[in-house]
C-alpha cells in the first residue's frame, strides 16, 4: 500500500465539512469518494472519475454490503406494515394510558416519561445497535409527533442509547468482535474485556446525559432551538429539512375498520429483535465448533455469536419479521396478499434515499481504507505518546479515526493492534488503553455524519440528517470532553 500521508485525511474531511455546510449529504459523500480516488490516481481526472464509478459498483461485490443495503430498504416495508395494521395506533393508546398515571396538570411530565421510555427501550435492546435505533425510531416517532417533541430529540435519544448500550452490555456482536481482537494478545479475552469495562467512560456518560437532560427538561445548543420551533410554531422539522424517510412512511393511517392493537406492532418488532442473536449464533456455529470443540456449550454459543455474519443476521431478521407480520395480519383478515405486496414495495421505495446513502458510506469507507487513513493517524500519534497520556491520546486518536471514517468497528480493528503493545511497552495500564479505544470509537462514531449508526438514527426518526448531527453534537462533545478529562486524570494518577 502506498503511503499517502496527510492526503489520506482529505476525502473524509471534505465530505464531512461539505455535508455540514451544505446539508447535501449524498453529494458531499460522492465528492469525498471522487477526491479520494483522484489522490490514489495521482490527480488524473479521467482515471479518478472512472475509479469512482467502479468503486460505487464494487460496493455490491461485498455480500455483506449488499445485505445491509437490502436490510435498510426492507425495513421500509416493515415500518409501513405496522402502521397500516393499526399496531402503531394501538401502541400509542396503551402508552397514553400509561402516561395518564404520570401526567400532572399539564406540567409536561408526560413528555419526560415518554422520552425516558424511549431511552430505556434503546438501552434494553443491546443485541445490535442498528436494531436498537430502528426499534426506538419506529415505536416512538408517532408518539413524539403527537406530543410535540422534535424529530431531532428522538434521533438523539435513539442514537445515544444504541451503541453505548451495545458496547457496555457486550453479549452481542460488538462484544464478540472486541473479544476476537483481544484474543491475539490475551489468553482470556472475555475476562480482559470485562476488566476494561469499568474504565469505558464515554458510553456511560452518553447514556447518563440523556437521562439527566430529559429529566431536567432542559436543552442545549441547536436542540433548544429545535424544541422551541416545535413548541412555538408547531413544526416537527425545519422548513428546509430533508427527512431521511419519505412522508409516505411517516404518515400512514391505520386501515379503515381495523381495531388498533399494540400487538400488531410488538410481534413483528419482537421477531426482528429476537432473530438477530439467533441468526448470529446459527451463522457462526460451524466456526465455533471447529475452533473450540472442547469448550462448554455456553462458551461455544458466545463464540458462535462472535463468528456469525452480522449482515446476514439483520437481513434474515427483517425478512422473518415481514413474513411473520404477513401471516399474522392475514390470519386477522387485515390485509390480502396483493395489498401486502403493494405496501412492501411502497415501503422499499420510501427508503431508497437511505439505501443510496448507505452505498456511498460503504464507498467512502473503502477509499479511506485504500488510502490508509486510520493507520496513518495512529502512526503519527504513536510517535509522541508518554505513559501518563496514553489513555487520553488513545481516546482522542480513536475518536478522530472514527469521526473521519464513520466506523467504530473499523477503529477498534485499527487501534487495538496499536494500543495494547504500546501500553505494554510504555508500562501503561493496558485495561485503560483498551477502554479508551472502545470509548473513542463510539464517541467519534456519534459525532460523524458519515457513520452508519448516525445515518440510521436520522432515518428511523424521519429527521434531516445534518440537523440530527448538529443537535446531537453538543451533547456528544460534553460527554467526550468529560471523558477526556477523566482519562487525563486517571492516566496521571496511574502514572
Amino acid at each position: 500500500m502506498s503511503d499517502y500521508g496527510i492526503l489520506s485525511l482529505v476525502p473524509p474531511l471534505v465530505a464531512i465539512a461539505l455535508a455540514i455546510r451544505t446539508k447535501q449529504v449524498h453529494v458531499s459523500l460522492l465528492l469525498g469518494i471522487w477526491i479520494g480516488w483522484l489522490v490514489i490516481e495521482g490527480g488524473h481526472l479521467w482515471r479518478g472519475s472512472l475509479r469512482t464509478i467502479e468503486a460505487l459498483v464494487g460496493v455490491f461485490a461485498e455480500a455483506g454490503n449488499t445485505r445491509t443495503i437490502m436490510f435498510c430498504a426492507l425495513v421500509g416495508g416493515l415500518i409501513i406494515f405496522i402502521q397500516r395494521s393499526g399496531g402503531v395506533e394501538g401502541f400509542i393508546r396503551h402508552l397514553n394510558r400509561l402516561l395518564l398515571r404520570f401526567e400532572a396538570g399539564g406540567s409536561g411530565r408526560d413528555k419526560i416519561v415518554v422520552q425516558l421510555l424511549a431511552w430505556l427501550t434503546g438501552l434494553l435492546i443491546f443485541v445490535e445497535s442498528s436494531i436498537s435505533v430502528l426499534t426506538v425510531g419506529t415505536l416512538y416517532r408517532p408518539v413524539f409527533d403527537r406530543m410535540g417533541i422534535s424529530r431531532e430529540k428522538l434521533a438523539w435519544i435513539a442514537d445515544s442509547s444504541s451503541a453505548p448500550s451495545s458496547i457496555l452490555v457486550p453479549f452481542n456482536g460488538w462484544g464478540a468482535f472486541i473479544m476476537g481482537l483481544l484474543a491475539a494478545d490475551f489468553a482470556y479475552p472475555f475476562a480482559t474485556m470485562f476488566r476494561a469495562m469499568p474504565w469505558n467512560f464515554y458510553p456511560m456518560l452518553a447514556l447518563l446525559l440523556v437521562a439527566i437532560f430529559v429529566w431536567w427538561g432542559k436543552d442545549i445548543g441547536p436542540m433548544r432551538a429545535a424544541e422551541r420551533r416545535v413548541r412555538e410554531e408547531g413544526k416537527l422539522l425545519p422548513d428546509d429539512a430533508t427527512p431521511m424517510v419519505s412522508e409516505a412512511l411517516t404518515e400512514v393511517p391505520a386501515k379503515e375498520g381495523v381495531v388498533p392493537r399494540a400487538r400488531n406492532m410488538v410481534v413483528p418488532i419482537a421477531v426482528m429483535v429476537g432473530m438477530m442473536p439467533v441468526m448470529l449464533a446459527v451463522t457462526g456455529w460451524d466456526a465455533a465448533m471447529s475452533q473450540h470443540p472442547e469448550a462448554a456449550w455456553a462458551d461455544r454459543l458466545f463464540f458462535a455469536i462472535g463468528q456469525g455474519s452480522g449482515s446476514q443476521a439483520v437481513l434474515i431478521a427483517v425478512l422473518s419479521a415481514l413474513l411473520v407480520s404477513m401471516i399474522y395480519y392475514r390470519a386477522q383478515g387485515i390485509m390480502c396478499f396483493r395489498e401486502m405486496t403493494e405496501l412492501t414495495l411502497k415501503g422499499i421505495s420510501g427508503l431508497m434515499p437511505l439505501a443510496l446513502l448507505m452505498m456511498l458510506a460503504f464507498a467512502i469507507s473503502a477509499v479511506c481504507k485504500q488510502l490508509g487513513t486510520g493507520p496513518w493517524v495512529a502512526s503519527v500519534a504513536e510517535q509522541w505518546l508518554s505513559p501518563k497520556l496514553v489513555p487520553l491520546i488513545l481516546f482522542l486518536v480513536s475518536s478522530f479515526i472514527a469521526f473521519s471514517t464513520g466506523t467504530s468497528w473499523g477503529t477498534f480493528a485499527i487501534m487495538m493492534a496499536i494500543a495494547i503493545p504500546m501500553a505494554r511497552q510504555l508500562d501503561a495500564n493496558v485495561y485503560l488503553a483498551i477502554a479508551a479505544v472502545m470509548g473513542g470509537g463510539v464517541f467519534g462514531d456519534h459525532c460523524s455524519p458519515i457513520s452508519d449508526t448516525t445515518i440510521l438514527s436520522s432515518m428511523a426518526s424521519a429527521c434531516d440528517h445534518i440537523d440530527h448531527v448538529r443537535t446531537q453534537l453538543p451533547y456528544a462533545l460534553l460527554a467526550g470532553g468529560v471523558t477526556a478529562l477523566l482519562y487525563l486524570l486517571v492516566g496521571l494518577l496511574a502514572g
